[in-house]
């Protein structure tokens, strides 16, 4: 990536406790289970995995006066992130339980703390500049009490020229929060990242290619993460989708965060002008290797 071109990125900030149960669950009663602390939150990881992968990158979040978030804190500052996070004296560092079931399948239950107190005077004005790029959590607009944050955030940085990027967080909240609210306030972004999920939730077409190319009527382009069937790429100045198979991986040890890695990898090939397959594949590369490694931050 160009040195000069930095990577702002807005969002939450959170404590992941990952519970793996190793057998069915049983409802009401006891499962056996490895539990693991780790740092998550969707821009958070995206922060880490840029800077891990040489990107110059800057985060702007909320966190608790709490030994949480000052380790998340510290966390950050290890992976080279220029961590500008606000100490909120009231609510807590957010915190996610990710209950991975003996499948795999994943259910996470939400505590966005000091991310839900986000606020447009939290935004470090040196940061939105000519020849950067800022990439918006979802989150950050879904939930109310972040969302101005996340607005002044997407209008400092049209009044800066930078570009943007934003992605769709989780499908359950955003059909919360609606189709049309959520496509007036990003309209303006130049790149849209979403899964099939959420694709479906703002088009209602099941089929991902057709979903992105209704999304092309907001964003120039579109990016669908597909899991295991990879990625594809959309424009709206293309009839058909490029696309990319997902990278092969012999043992998945944590499929959490991997959708975080895949934007991490996509991004700065993006930035650099690289054609949208080598970007999709950089994407898919970064997202198997959070799969089968520590899964939503890097190791360093």
């Amino acid at each position: 990536m160009d040195i000069m071109t930095r990577v702002v990125v807005v969002g939450d900030l959170m404590t992941d406790a990952v519970a793996r149960a190793r057998y069915p669950l049983a409802r009401a009663s006891d499962t056996p289970a490895v539990v693991t602390m780790h740092g998550g939150g969707s821009g958070a990881n995206i922060a880490s995995w840029l800077a891990v992968e040489g990107s110059e990158v800057a985060f702007i979040g909320r966190r608790g006066a709490d030994i949480t978030g000052r380790n998340r804190d510290m966390e950050l500052m290890g992976y080279g992130v220029d961590a500008r996070l606000v100490m909120d004296p009231e609510r807590p560092t957010g915190t996610c339980v990710v209950l991975v079931t003996h499948k795999g399948e994943r259910t996470m239950l939400s505590d966005p703390g000091a991310n839900a107190a986000l606020s447009p005077e939290d935004l470090p004005r040196d940061l939105f500049a000519q020849g950067g790029h800022l990439h918006l959590s979802g989150y950050t607009l879904i939930n109310e009490g972040s969302r101005e944050a996340g607005l002044a955030a997407l209008e400092m940085a049209g009044r800066a020229g930078m570009t943007v990027s934003v992605d769709c967080a989780s499908s359950a909240p955003l059909e919360r929060t609606g189709a049309e609210p959520f496509l007036e306030w990003t309209q303006n972004a130049k790149l849209l990242f979403a899964n099939a999920d959420q694709a479906k939730v703002l088009t209602g077409r099941d089929d991902p290619a057709a979903a992105a190319k209704v999304l092309t009527a907001w964003f120039p382009q579109v990016v669908i993460k597909l899991n295991d069937e990879g990625s594809l790429w959309y424009s709206n100045s293309r009839s058909e989708p490029v696309r990319a198979p997902a990278e092969s991986v012999e043992r998945v040890v944590d499929g959490t965060g991997a959708g975080d890695a895949f934007t991490a990898g996509f991004l700065p090939a993006w930035l650099e002008g690289k054609p949208p397959a080598e970007a999709l594949a950089a994407g898919n590369r970064l997202a198997a290797k959070a799969i089968a490694h520590l899964g939503a931050r890097p190791r360093l």
